[in-house]
């Protein structure tokens, strides 16, 4: 089932290949992209992300940091950043927030983070490379935050350790947790995927996100399928996009290759693809 209407083709670099969206955001704006390719794209995400917008624990830290501002701020996900001022402007208090972290050191996990803080009208003094926990982790015990108030946006994945080692170095916490994963909306879509990826009938399947990945993975060694996905993915017969190194984790974990764009960008990604199938047209 397509994701999305017909969209005007840009070239015929993907013409007849079968392309899962094993994600749960901007599924429209990636099938648009890749059917303007030529590509037959459907969606079956294994996680789904819930919002926190009437999240009221949510709403009480973010009054709390606007009547006491932090020292320092710590953003681990864009889509968490804003989702966060998605539920500030919902509950009318968004440019108190703003104000409130413009005095702040504000330090991001990665470029996703960066770019989510300067649509804020915000910047960053610090941006991680690896976007991973443990290279902010590291850059956070080379400072002095003894004393200091500092604000920690997490993932919706789980812990990622950063609040007790702010807590070690001797900092005042407030943690925030903007989003969540939950069930997919069609479980039977997830499992029939995983099947239809090891059978041959997908010639990629596109993660954006690594728990939405691991949880996919994880369906797939329950349904008793992932040697087959490893075979093929090894011998060049399916595809497995990802976006930066964090989402590629679940699967190099499992010696599974993917294909990662140079850029942590999803239209990075989408040129990827283009590229790899256009090139094997062209041989």
């Amino acid at each position: 089932m397509s994701a999305s209407p017909e969209s005007p083709r840009l070239s015929d670099a993907l013409e007849g290949r079968r392309i899962l969206l094993a994600v749960d955001r901007r599924t429209g704006e990636l099938s648009a992209a890749l059917e303007r390719h030529g590509a037959q794209v459907s969606v079956a995400a294994a996680l789904t992300n819930i919002p926190h917008v009437d999240d009221e624990a949510l709403l009480e830290r973010t009054r709390e940091l606007i009547a006491s501002p932090p020292d320092m701020v710590v953003i681990t996900t864009g889509i968490g950043m804003r989702g966060w001022f998605e539920a500030a402007t919902a509950a009318g208090i968004a440019d108190e927030l703003r104000t409130a972290l413009a005095g702040a050191t504000i330090l991001a996990r990665g470029p996703k983070g960066r770019g989510a803080i300067q649509q804020a009208g915000l910047s960053a003094a610090w941006v991680s490379e690896s976007e991973t926990a443990a290279e902010v982790a590291v850059h956070l015990r080379t400072l002095d935050v003894t004393g200091l108030r500092v604000a920690v946006q997490h993932h919706g994945s789980g812990a990622d350790g950063l609040d007790e080692l702010l807590d070690e170095l001797g900092a005042e916490v407030v943690s925030l947790t903007v989003y969540r994963w939950g069930p997919p909306r069609d479980p039977e879509a997830v499992r029939r995927s995983v099947h239809d990826a090891a059978m041959g009938k997908l010639d990629a399947v596109v993660s954006t996100a690594a728990p939405g990945a691991a949880r996919w993975l994880e369906v797939a060694q329950e349904e008793g399928v992932l040697d087959g996905i490893r075979g093929r993915a090894k011998a060049g017969d399916l595809v497995l996009p990802v976006v930066g190194p964090v989402n590629a984790g679940p699967y190099e974990e499992l010696d599974i290759p993917v294909l990662q764009p140079e850029r942590m960008r999803l239209g990075s990604m989408v040129k990827a693809i283009v590229q790899h199938y256009g090139d094997q047209r062209g041989n």
